[in-house]
């Protein structure tokens, strides 16, 4: 970090909790992020998405039990 932005963290530190979290929002929103508004709505979406594409046969499930077994053979674990 450079040194105006650590006095800005070391001056945000001293803020009690609350205020910090105001910050943090305010900090996390000039980005432009989703919101988790938006973001429950894409994963909404997606869900749905998924569903349709089992009910409609497009895509083969793979019980949970192969799922994890491949990954631990892959991982050696």
């Amino acid at each position: 970090m450079t040194v105006v932005a650590d006095k800005v963290f070391n001056d945000a530190l001293s803020l009690p909790s609350d205020a910090r979290m105001s910050l943090v929002e305010k900090l996390l929103t000039s980005l432009n992020l989703p919101t988790h508004v938006e973001i429950d709505r894409l994963w909404a979406e997606e869900a749905e998405r998924r569903v349709a594409q089992i009910d409609g046969g497009e895509v083969d499930l793979i019980p949970g039990n192969e799922v994890f077994a491949k990954i631990r053979q892959k991982y050696q674990r």
